[in-house]
């Protein structure tokens, strides 16, 4: 079955599970396979729950006529997904970018579908399968898509354009990130920029924040949108952010100065589009983040912000300075490794360690492996969460404004239960 006979089947209704645990009334399954499961033995259970196809790539499970082989599952799933971006006539717009992706993208898409009937990519499911899925949840319906793409190699974003073809497109900023898979500083640019050479080549537009640098020089040649705090004033953040945007004055649930660019871009993007301004004030100031970003807790007397979803150097940085300006009698920072740092790993952490040590919090506790290596005054140090539960009484913290931020796969969310 090539695609075009594939695409029929698909548009019956539109949808696509990969999931047998999920899966929708009248849904196609694509049997995909990872490292620990094999998704080809699930296709009859897949169509007992409800699916009315099931697509594989081993024939020994085809054991039913609206089981349908093909070559490789996962290309199938991702041309099928390009043939029907082909299809739509609406803007597609690509978000990527070290840090802020996600929180970017949903106030993107509060704001647009205040307008528009707007499909985005859900959670953080931005990569080679995640976009894919994206793009097959748009129907006849939708005006306006939002694609989050995220990468941790060079090529990566290269290759989910191709699959979107995106003809919008925002990069949040240039980051350390992923410095092992990009092999540095320079790569995580290099990688990051492949968005704008895409829209260059396909005569697309890339919306730019003018006080970044770095985002006006990887920019230049390409057709722009810009935004900057000349026209988008940063007002306060204390902690919530505050902007001015055409006298109208926009307060939002978000933490920390570094959320000001993604609020900002939300403004321009929904701007762009004729979203009304009385629209895009009240989008972004009824946006509550959620999933461990930048998450504002009381628990007793005391202020949490958990931002346990992700961590690198770059995000690090940016919290520790903006957690040092908030006005608290106590302040207590909890920080867990960064991973995926590659060679760079010691000298980043220890660099984290030395600026968090500088604020003089009233407690600083450093958890992990690698802010084991670290070496700094007044710094409580533990080389893992169970050593660090065990040694530590936390129910004496009170009436502090208290940080929590560290890697996913550090889950410092747990600290909460120990408060």
């Amino acid at each position: 079955m090539n695609i075009k006979q594939l695409y029929k089947l698909y548009i019956e209704n539109f949808l696509v599970d990969t999931d047998t645990r999920n899966i929708r009334n009248g849904s196609i399954f694509f049997a995909l396979k990872g490292d620990n499961f094999n998704g080809n033995k699930f296709a009859e259970t897949a169509l007992k729950n409800g699916s009315t196809y099931a697509i594989i790539d081993e024939k020994k499970f085809q054991t039913n006529p609206n089981i349908i082989l093909v070559n490789n599952v996962l290309e199938t799933l991702q041309q099928l997904s390009n043939y029907h971006r082909k299809q739509l006539n609406i803007p597609i717009i690509a978000i990527t970018g070290s840090n802020g992706k996600t929180t970017t993208k949903e106030l993107i898409n509060i704001v647009l579908s205040k307008k528009y009937k707007t499909k985005a990519t859900k959670g953080n499911l931005n990569n080679h399968i995640g976009v894919p899925l994206t793009l097959l949840s748009m129907d006849n319906a939708t005006e306006i898509g939002i694609v989050e793409m995220g990468a941790n190699h060079l090529k990566e974003i290269e290759f989910l354009c191709k699959i979107a073809e995106p003809n919008y497109g925002y990069i949040t900023n240039f980051g350390k990130a992923h410095l092992e898979g990009f092999g540095g500083f320079e790569g995580v640019i290099q990688g990051k920029s492949e968005l704008y050479e895409h829209l260059k080549k396909n005569k697309g537009k890339a919306f730019i924040n003018s006080d970044d640098a770095i985002q006006k020089e990887k920019s230049k040649g390409n057709a722009i949108i810009e935004f900057s705090s000349k026209t988008i004033k940063f007002i306060e953040a204390k902690p919530f952010v505050e902007v001015e945007f055409k006298n109208n004055l926009i307060k939002s649930q978000l933490i920390g100065k570094y959320n000001y660019s993604n609020i900002a871009a939300a403004i321009k993007i929904g701007s762009h589009f004729n979203v009304p301004e009385k629209d895009i004030a009240q989008s972004i100031e009824n946006y509550i983040p959620t999933n461990n970003r930048s998450q504002i807790i009381e628990k007793d007397s005391n202020k949490i912000i958990l931002d346990a979803y992700n961590a690198n150097p770059s995000s690090m940085k940016v919290s520790l300075e903006s957690f040092s300006k908030l006005i608290s009698k106590q302040k207590v920072v909890f920080l867990g490794d960064m991973f995926e740092l590659g060679e760079s790993s010691k000298i980043e952490h220890q660099k984290i360690a030395e600026l968090a040590s500088s604020f003089d919090f009233n407690k600083l506790y450093l958890i992990g492996k690698a802010f084991a290596t670290t070496s700094v005054k007044n710094a409580f140090i533990y080389d893992n969460f169970e050593s660090f539960k065990t040694a530590v009484d936390l129910t004496t913290i009170t009436n502090s404004s208290i940080l929590i931020k560290g890697s996913r796969g550090m889950a410092l969310e747990r600290i909460l239960t120990l408060l």
